[in-house]
């Protein structure tokens, strides 16, 4: 009996992390071809085909962009373009969205190149609105907008917002919704299914998880609307390098292994956290006292891989972080490698001297938890 369902909307996340995207089986060929690496292609006669050019399209993307969408919206009809990076990626979607009259609802507490972005869209005369992801409360600034962009959980805070509630209240308003996916990734949750139009994400953070490829995606569902970004991917040039689509496709792969690892590992460490009485503000919103918990448990299957919290002072945390043996003192996060920083030192967070992000990794939770907790042990006045 027929239900409707497609097949690869039956299978697992495992299942389907190690064969999305891949090419139907050839005699003699890889599972994985390598990567295409071509300025040009043969094109005798007339502009046909889906290969013409370098810049516009890539067999390498393709399969990656299959591999993908498969993932963020299983059995569905999604479009997925890869691009340079997660900035990249975002730029996209709100150059090619957006012109001048237009308004635009952003979080106030969102990515911290955000505000840069905003500052470049109101050079272009388009109005930028704020508000904070906890508590819904773009909700407020949604009259009279084209594109309501969420992040959720928000970076570095951790907040969640509703993102089916916001959704359908931004397309009551005849707004777009773009969710940027990065902390989540598409194991964690699916925008796309919870009424979004744009799902966005730096696939340099745990989608790849190595530490080692830049890249950025864009989902969606609406021809007209992915038209327009990618006719921007093409005049701006935002394209990922073959190697580096391929190094992506390869480590989807092993996402459920690596997303499950570090999810169960982040919540024994925001646990372990919870009995330090020199921490504040510890957010995981894995933690059932966390106050996103409750519409996190709603919209996603994983609640990610970073842990945050406040230490009392900078040079609190400078020692902390400075006395850590398995957790490198890097940015970004989603590497198997656990790394950790005080954010304020870039100087776009709105968080305190001594605020925390971890990114959590596949070591072994016993390790983790005994280096973090003798670090913290060390670091004391």
């Amino acid at each position: 009996m027929n239900d409707g369902t497609k097949d690869e909307d039956r299978t697992g996340d495992g299942t389907r992390a190690v064969r999305a995207g891949l090419p139907e089986p050839v005699k003699h060929e890889p599972t994985l071809p390598g990567p295409v690496f071509a300025a040009h292609f043969h094109l005798p006669g007339e502009v046909t085909g889906p290969y013409l050019y370098g810049r516009d399209d890539n067999p390498t993307w393709t399969l990656l962009e299959r591999a993908i969408g498969e993932l963020e919206a299983p059995g569905q009809d999604v479009e997925t373009l890869v691009f340079a990076s997660g900035m990249a990626a975002i730029s996209s979607v709100l150059f090619s969205q957006l012109r001048a009259g237009d308004a635009v609802v952003l979080p106030s507490d969102g990515y911290q190149v955000l505000p840069m972005v905003g500052a470049q869209l109101e050079a272009y005369g388009i109005e930028v609105r704020t508000a904070p992801t906890r508590g819904d409360a773009q909700l407020e600034l949604l009259d009279g907008a084209r594109l309501l962009w969420i992040e959720t959980p928000s970076n570095p805070g951790l907040d969640v917002c509703d993102i089916r509630r916001l959704a359908e209240a931004a397309h009551a308003r005849g707004a777009l919704v773009a969710v940027d996916n990065t902390l989540a990734t598409p194991l964690g949750q699916r925008p796309l299914e919870l009424g979004a139009d744009f799902s966005v994400a730096s696939g340099t953070k745990q989608l790849t998880g190595h530490g080692d490829v830049l890249l950025g995606y864009v989902a969606g569902r609406d021809a007209e609307a992915m038209a327009a970004v990618r006719r921007w991917r093409k005049i701006v040039g935002a394209i990922s390098g073959p190697m580096e689509a391929w190094l992506a496709h390869r480590s989807i792969a092993t996402l459920q292994l690596r997303v499950d690892r570090q999810n169960a590992t982040a919540l024994t460490v925001a646990e372990a956290l919870r009995q330090r009485p020199e921490i504040s503000d510890l957010r995981y919103p894995g933690l059932s006292d966390d106050p996103s918990h409750k519409i996190a448990a709603q919209q996603m299957q994983r609640f990610g891989c970073v842990v945050s919290f406040t230490l009392p002072t900078r040079a609190r945390a400078e020692r902390f972080l400075e006395a850590l043996r398995l957790v490198e003192d890097a940015t970004s996060f989603g590497g198997v490698r656990s790394t950790a920083e005080r954010r304020r030192r870039w100087g776009g967070d709105a968080v305190p001297e001594g605020f925390v992000r971890v990114s959590v990794g596949a070591e072994d939770p016993e390790d983790l938890v005994a280096d973090i907790l003798r670090a913290l042990d060390e670091s004391a006045d």
